[in-house]
């Protein structure tokens, strides 16, 4: 659900201040944050906020098109190692002596000759 227009964008109290006292000083400093559900505002523009990832810190640099989204949009938290049954599938292959999923045939060309 949407946060209501009148309330505005939501960004956490402690990140604001930071932000606004780098803004003050004219300095470009990278800052970690845990905040991953505070929103991108225009102010943070040209800053790197080093996003927490459940694990790691992850260095976001903002720019124009991330403000509106959330910080913990570009902080992913979970690694993609593949899809297990498809690794199964090619092993057993493998292991048979069948050729790979998506090989061609041994017998010669994937697509017959026009005819005349």
């Amino acid at each position: 659900m949407a946060r209501s227009l009148k309330k505005g964008p939501f960004v956490d109290g402690h990140l604001q201040k930071k932000v606004e006292a780098l803004n003050a000083r004219n300095e470009k400093k990278v800052l970690k944050t845990w905040s991953r559900r505070s929103t991108i505002l225009p102010d943070m523009i040209g800053h790197t906020l080093a996003v927490h990832n459940g694990k790691k810190f992850i260095p976001v640099y903002i720019t124009e098109q991330m403000v509106g989204h959330k910080l913990g949009e570009f902080a992913p938290t979970r690694t993609f190692k593949g899809h297990a049954v498809k690794a199964a599938l090619e092993r057993a292959a493998a292991a048979a002596g069948a050729p790979a999923a998506g090989a061609a045939p041994a017998g010669g060309a994937a697509t017959p000759a026009p005819k005349s």
